[in-house]
């Protein structure tokens, strides 16, 4: 080619085809073969934070990467065939190069700088972005990929809870009216409310369960911090809850007990984090939701887990004075009453004792200890009434009546069990009323006021049968006759009851043979295994077989009134 060569008063030379050259088309190939090896071998952690970064950074790269290349193989073939440039200072072609090299520098950096050093987080310029990523992999629904998903969410978590809608209590009680209601949110916060919906999906919550429990630490956490209980999670906490209590290995068995989990069971990070706020228990409204169907198949171990977050739970509603009705507690209350309703199964089983409904049954009944516990330690309010008058209902009930209709439950559950003598006894007396009444057990002030309610049912019960014959109140005649005896004893490891035992027993002699006479069937249910009516002598016998030690049965007589003169019988 030429010289120089001018037009129009611009001047134009011949590129040096042995010009210096550090960035071509070569070099460019090289660095995009370790850019898309990169790109290829990184797992879905990354590809994940690549594409909710707060720019379109897929888009960004491919076009610089396709500018980048076109340009440096242009430059190589414009040098090969020296095509004229202009002349002058402004752009040599050293700065050319080092132009096209710090643009592909720049972008393999910028995409290192959101997948390694600085993941990116859900906010105003992702909002859009990160919701359909996180959507696209919980619809495919891969276990390996949601487990990554759930560690990623930890990130954000605080995010969402800042951005997500606060509703308040006044949630659970849908007060606002369709006039009332707010105009449509700002972007980045429906999308927030709509990834809390999102993250519910109970493959998700799984694989946080068992892979990223500090996931749901986050939520729970920020949520506390923040004071924000009335974001879109409840179904995300119910799941949460179930997922954990199904997953045997999940942080509700770990964060037990310190002499039996170290230091996490001190602490109980999570445990504490989701349960001990009772405010935001109440207000999220399903942490202690269980499954409806799953909880019918929860073992004593599953239960015991249930009832140790909800006594958490209990724990700060009494130490923070929070007097009013509690609707998940009240809940809680009655699914644990439930979990030993199957006992009635137990009769003729040889062992009872050594069956997860026994196990079952123990748990239910260190759970009310625990709770009557929590209620000595606080002591007993001004306002708990001894005794609420059926008149008055509901509105004066407290948790003193609450526990005490759930002893009372528990007995008519037990009361089902009525033979082997043994197995009856073991039930009904070791395991539920040896535990509440005797041996001074539970013995603080609000134990006394529970027990006084509880022996008040038990007595109303038995009481209403001279109203209404009823097979309910003749299981629990037969279950007080059975644990408290047929004979008034002397000692101080019964003395809670004793009074109970008079009336229960003076009922049983004055009306006994007269619901015999009404009712047979409602009358032999009272008896259980081991005590018989004896019609010809009117009187209760109780037989303790030959065994052991004991060389010949032994018997005790309980004798009873007659019926009264005008009584004429069943119709």
């Amino acid at each position: 080619m030429g010289g120089e060569q001018c037009m129009w008063g611009v001047c134009f030379v011949a590129l040096d085809g042995n010009g210096q050259k550090f960035f071509g088309f070569s070099e460019f190939l090289a660095g995009l073969a370790l850019m898309v090896l990169a790109w290829t071998i990184a797992d879905v952690r990354y590809r994940f934070r690549v594409r909710t970064a707060p720019i379109p950074l897929q888009g960004i790269t491919f076009a610089v990467v396709a500018t980048v290349g076109m340009l440096t193989l242009l430059t190589d073939l414009w040098r090969a065939e020296q095509w004229l440039v202009p002349k002058g200072n402004l752009l040599s072609p050293a700065s050319w190069q080092a132009i096209l090299g710090g643009l592909f520098l720049l972008t393999f950096l910028t995409w290192t700088w959101f997948a390694f050093i600085r993941p990116p987080t859900y906010g105003r310029h992702n909002a859009e972005r990160f919701a359909q990523t996180l959507y696209r992999f919980i619809l495919k629904g891969s276990p390996v990929e949601l487990s990554v998903i759930a560690d990623e969410l930890a990130y954000s978590a605080r995010a969402l809870v800042r951005y997500a809608t606060d509703r308040g209590r006044l949630k659970n009680y849908r007060l606002e009216r369709d006039d009332e209601k707010k105009k449509d949110p700002p972007k980045v916060e429906g999308y927030a409310n709509d990834l809390l919906l999102l993250i519910a999906d109970k493959r998700l919550c799984r694989s946080i369960v068992e892979s990223s429990p500090g996931t749901a630490l986050a939520v729970f956490q920020a949520m506390a911090d923040m004071k924000k209980y009335g974001i879109q999670v409840e179904t995300f906490a119910k799941n949460i809850v179930n997922e954990a209590l199904a997953n045997k290995d999940s942080f509700l068995y770990h964060e037990a007990e310190g002499y039996e989990s170290g230091l996490i069971g001190y602490h109980k990070p999570l445990s504490q984090a989701m349960f001990s706020n009772y405010e935001m228990v109440e207000t999220i409204g399903t942490l202690l939701d269980p499954d409806v169907y799953g909880k019918r198949e929860w073992d004593a171990t599953q239960w015991e887990a249930y009832c140790r977050v909800v006594l958490m739970t209990f724990s700060s509603y009494v130490k923070e004075g929070y007097g009013g009705h509690s609707f998940v507690l009240y809940r809680a209350k009655g699914h644990i009453e439930n979990a030993a309703s199957d006992l009635y199964t137990l009769n003729e089983f040889p062992s009872a004792w050594d069956t997860d409904s026994s196990r079952r049954l123990r748990v239910v009944i260190e759970f009310v200890k625990g709770a009557v516990k929590i209620l000595d330690e606080k002591g007993v309010p001004d306002h708990v009434r001894i005794r609420v008058r059926e008149k008055h209902g509901h509105p004066r009930e407290t948790f003193y009546d609450h526990i005490a209709s759930m002893i009372f439950e528990v007995i008519f559950h037990a009361s089902a069990v009525r033979s082997p003598q043994w197995g009856c006894w073991t039930i009904q007396h070791n395991s539920v009323w040896g535990e509440l009444f005797n041996f001074n057990h539970l013995d603080g002030p609000a134990s006394k006021v529970v027990k006084f309610k509880v022996r008040r049912l038990l007595y109303d019960e038995i009481a209403d049968m001279k109203r209404f014959p009823n097979f309910k109140g003749a299981k629990i005649l037969g279950f007080c006759l059975n644990v408290m005896g047929l004979n008034v004893r002397q000692g101080d490891y019964d003395k809670d009851s004793r009074a109970l035992q008079r009336a229960v027993l003076a009922w049983t002699r004055k009306n006994f043979v007269w619901l015999h006479g009404y009712n047979p069937r409602v009358a032999e249910a009272c008896l259980v295994d081991g005590m018989t009516f004896d019609l010809e002598n009117r009187r209760l016998v109780r037989t303790y077989p030959a065994e052991g030690l004991r060389r010949e049965p032994s018997y005790i007589y309980f004798e009873l009134d007659p019926a009264p003169l005008d009584f004429k019988g069943e119709a």
